[in-house]
């Protein structure tokens, strides 16, 4: 299982596209695909970012295991990781790799000065 983040219980985990300029090279590849970001409530960030590390310095990949939201699995690749401390409890938050056959986007149509994208999977 080293090879994974398994989400356990919950939501299906909702993914944002990315707009920061570092984590868009992260996502150069041959496919049309794109980078999103998602946040997880967490016990264990902290070692699950190592748990990341671990595989990137041995050249490895590591997925984010979910269910969807017909609760059928899958698996996303995870490329960066980050452990934050909120008031909440710690935060993992994974930027993920999304081929785009995998997800809509739902652009807000309605006049407001709301430019952000959703995303459903």
């Amino acid at each position: 299982m080293e090879d994974r983040i398994t989400i356990i219980e919950g939501p299906t985990p909702l993914f944002e596209p990315v707009q920061d300029g570092w984590a868009l090279g992260l996502n150069e590849t041959n496919i049309f695909s794109f980078a999103a970001l998602t946040r997880l409530r967490t016990f264990n960030g902290p070692a699950l970012v190592e748990r990341c590390y671990r595989r990137w310095n041995k050249r490895e990949n590591i997925n984010l295991h979910y269910r969807n939201e017909v609760g059928l699995e899958e698996y996303v690749p995870i490329l960066a990781a980050r452990s934050v401390e909120t008031d909440d409890g710690q935060v993992l938050l994974l930027w993920l790799h999304i081929e785009r056959d995998d997800v809509q986007l739902e652009i807000d149509a309605d006049d407001s000065d709301d430019d952000d994208l959703d995303v459903l999977e």
